[in-house]
């Protein structure tokens, strides 16, 4: 079954239209990720599929059941970009007092807020306020706060923003293990290198519309983004650099793009040695997320 449906999501303020008709589906245990830069819209899709705003026109349908802004939401859990925790309460008190507001009953509460304690590693930190913690056990918090009714659909807005690596690592693995047990995920994020290898698909959201959405591999080739780059860093500048170079920093970087890197490598190599360079440093990068941005919205992601 279809965990989240969308289809043509329209919604106005004033002036600005916010969503142009946007469509989105998100299958059973898919890991998807949200991308789009700063007014694109992801935060009024994800109020409407959460019920906070009311859409001029479209569906959002959640397994299978067609939601309006009043109806409930058993099979959704949401983690907002802000902190939503009480901070003079311990993480017990937080998760008892989610259990309360997502209507569970007490057995049910106590047996999941023992279960979620340890699963964000702060058994030990359970009775202490949680106004004193690091951002990264606020973080990890937080998400149990927002699934501690075991939703199999759940949105994360920025879970990861303002945290250390190390701790982001862990809120991954947490993410990792929801997908396992069939969660649906749809996250927003500006983390593009750690999370493009982790996420299912993609979707990107411009200007209230949806422009593209698929695999990391399917969207490069669809946007013609094959090439590889290939950077030489030099001893010291040429006097005149080759004309498939690329010149960065004064020349210390010469920069070709290929698609087969094994093919032009000899080749380029050779024209350098021809030319004198003494060459310190050789990289390849494959294009990536970052790329298939640019290529599509000509924004950088924190436009």
């Amino acid at each position: 079954m279809t965990a989240l449906h969308v289809e043509s999501a329209r919604k106005r303020f004033g002036d600005r239209e916010a969503l142009a008709g946007v469509d989105l589906e998100v299958a059973e245990g898919e890991f998807l990720m949200l991308l789009g830069p700063n007014g694109a819209g992801k935060t009024t899709l994800v109020r409407a599929v959460t019920g906070r705003v009311r859409l001029d026109a479209g569906r959002v349908c959640v397994f299978g059941r067609d939601l309006g802004p009043r109806d409930t939401r058993e099979g959704l859990g949401l983690v907002p970009q802000e902190i939503a925790l009480y901070g003079d309460l311990t993480p017990r008190e937080n998760l008892r007092a989610f259990g309360r507001f997502l209507g569970l009953d007490e057995a049910r509460i106590r047996t999941r807020t023992e279960e979620l304690l340890g699963w964000i590693n702060l058994a030990d930190r359970a009775d202490e306020p949680a106004r004193g913690f690091s951002g990264g056990m606020k973080r990890r918090l937080n998400i149990a706060c927002g699934v501690i009714h075991a939703p199999k659909l759940v949105l994360l807005d920025e879970p990861t923003v303002g945290v250390d690596p190390q701790s982001r690592e862990r809120i991954y693995d947490m993410l990792d293990e929801l997908r396992a047990d069939g969660t649906a995920i749809v996250m927003t994020t500006h983390q593009l290198e750690e999370i493009e290898s982790r996420c299912d698909r993609i979707a990107i959201i411009d200007e209230g519309r949806r422009v593209a959405a698929g695999t990391l591999g399917d969207l490069l080739a669809e946007a013609g983004l094959r090439d590889r780059e290939v950077t030489f860093s030099l001893a010291r500048p040429l006097a005149e650099a080759p004309a498939e170079f690329r010149v960065e920093e004064g020349g210390r970087r010469l920069v070709a793009r290929c698609e087969r890197v094994v093919e032009a490598l000899p080749v380029l190599s050779s024209e350098l040695d021809r030319l004198g360079a003494e060459v310190t440093d050789l990289a390849v990068r494959a294009p990536g997320l970052h790329d298939l941005f640019l290529e599509l919205t000509g924004k950088e992601l924190r436009e």
